[in-house]
This record gives C-alpha cells, structure tokens and sequence, in this order.
C-alpha cells in the first residue's frame, strides 16, 4: 500500500535527499556512499552538489562463535573494537581482522580501477545510504571515517527508525543527521521502496565509474 514514506525508487529518494543540500553545497567536500545500495543515491547528490564521489568499505568482525555479532569493525585503513572484544581471543581477532581486509582490498581494487580511492582527511564528507535498521553497522563506518581523520561527518538516509535516528544523534562523530522519514512502523527498509532491487558489485562499479570526476 502507497504511503508517503514510500519511494518509487533509490533514484527517488537520491533526489529528494539531494534537495535537502541543495543550497549549501559549498560546505562540503565530498560525497560516499555505502555499498551497493547506497550508490545510486549518493551519485545523484555528488551530481547535484558538484561534488567527487566514492565508497567507504566496511565490515563486521564476528565473534568466533557467532559470526551476526560484531565485535569489531574494519576498513581499508582502520579497525575498531568493541568491549565485548576483550572476551575474544586475541589470536582469533588478529587472524579475522587480516583475512577481512584481505576482502576489503579486494574489493577496493574492484571499486578503483579506473578511479583514484579519495582521501577523506580533513573533507567534510555527505555519508549515503538507502536506509537504516539499527544504525550500528552505520556507526561503526562513522567511527572509522573519524580515526582516519576526516573533519565533518553528515549523513544523509532516506528512512530510518526513530530509535536508530537518536542513536546516530547520540554519536559525538556525526555533525548532522538527514532523514527523510522515521516511520513508526518499521520492519525492513525495503519496506518503504516499490522497487528494491539488488544491486550487484558490477552495477555500483558501473554507477561509480560513470560519475563525474570532480577535482
């Protein structure tokens, strides 16, 4: 059923977050989008902001036994831990934390092959994404984006739950929160598209490439 929460698509909620910046493209210097879900959008604000465009690569460190609870986070560059890590063994964390990045440069590699991987310290940077659920996995991108220096960190979602919105809020890392929605009745983000298709690695590489080169 159509609702005012409902977007036709993730072209549509780039654009109706796009609005939102509009007039104050001057106070930013770049545009990163999560993968794959979040380059659609992030490509229509870097087009309407004048601005360059990339991805930010990151992910969960599972516990040993339970790989769906994060104990940690990586990225290219930067790896946080959570509290309950200490309860891990530390060998354990070591060895997840060189096969995950192993993954991520590999993906890197994909995501850059005709295009420079953009610096993000000192940028003010619009963080993108098609939605959120809990907003930990965003956090932990957050956190990580902060350790490696960037200045001011803005997110920009189409819809999120009100719970996840205040935790992101709540974070001293994040300067503002741009959500289009926070419906009361949220059980998944695709609830809230008519077409949430997924998107395959070859698609968002063929988004990213086919973005302006902004210099």
């Amino acid at each position: 059923m159509l609702n005012d929460t409902l977007f036709k698509d993730r072209n549509e909620a780039g654009e109706r977050l796009a609005d939102q910046f509009s007039a104050h493209s001057k106070k930013y210097d770049l545009v990163l989008a999560i993968p794959r879900g979040g380059l659609p959008l992030g490509a229509i604000i870097a087009k309407r902001l004048h601005l360059p465009l990339d991805v930010v690569l990151v992910k969960k460190i599972g516990a040993r036994h339970n790989k769906e609870y994060a104990i940690g986070a990586l990225s290219i560059k930067g790896r946080i831990l959570e509290p309950q890590a200490a309860d891990s063994d530390p060998e354990y964390i070591e060895s997840e934390t060189e096969r995950i990045r192993k993954l991520l440069k590999e993906r890197d590699n994909k995501y850059h092959q005709k295009r420079k991987r953009q610096e993000v310290k000192h940028k003010k940077i619009i963080l993108v994404d098609d939605g959120i659920a809990t907003g930990s996995t965003m956090l932990a991108t957050v956190d990580l984006l902060h350790k490696e220096g960037a200045d001011q960190i803005i997110l920009a979602i189409p819809v999120a739950p009100s719970s996840a919105v205040r935790k992101l809020m709540s974070s001293p890392n994040i300067d503002k929160v741009v959500c289009l929605h926070q419906p009361r009745h949220f059980y998944a983000i695709g609830q809230f598209y008519r077409d949430f298709g997924q998107i395959s690695d070859e698609q968002a590489i063929a988004i990213l490439e086919s973005a302006e080169l902004v210099t």
